[in-house]
């Protein structure tokens, strides 16, 4: 699964500014109806429920939010680069300043979970997430994101 089949460059945040992890998912949900076609307000719900059942800030600075909406008809992804970090009740208790939200339709399957192991291991790479913070456009933010793709095309 290529991270190109998963999230759009206009799904790209380079430098959002957000007080607390409730600003960062409106945010992020407002970013994902963008480019879905699905309202804000159901995506922010998906959010907020997942969160609820603990948290999705998986360390490290990273947070991998997801959840399902039936009125989706593919995966899509929304990731953002905080410029500051934010308490977000992460498991190593650390702040978070880069986000990766996924939705995918209820019917998807092992989609879903493929592709939230595809950006775990993209964003659990020190190098990778080094380079995403000192990164400041979406462009160059979405080359760093989609890089591997193009390296496995190549081979």
């Amino acid at each position: 699964m290529n991270v190109t089949d998963l999230i759009a460059p206009e799904a790209i945040i380079a430098s959002l500014r957000v007080s607390g992890k409730k600003q960062a998912f409106q945010e992020l949900a407002e970013r994902a109806a963008q480019v879905s076609g699905v309202d804000k307000e159901s995506i922010l719900q998906v959010l907020n429920d997942r969160e609820k059942l603990g948290t999705t800030g998986v360390g490290q600075g990273v947070a991998l939010p997801h959840g399902r909406l039936a009125t989706l008809s593919r995966l899509h992804a929304v990731f953002a680069r905080l410029d500051r970090p934010i308490v977000f009740d992460s498991i190593d208790a650390q702040p978070v300043d880069l986000i990766c939200a996924l939705l995918a339709p209820d019917q998807s399957g092992t989609q879903h979970l493929k592709a939230l192991a595809r950006f775990s291991r993209l964003l659990r790479n020190p190098e990778t997430c080094q380079k995403l913070r000192g990164s400041d456009t979406a462009s160059s933010l979405y080359a760093i994101l989609t890089s591997e793709d193009k390296e496995s095309e190549a081979a």
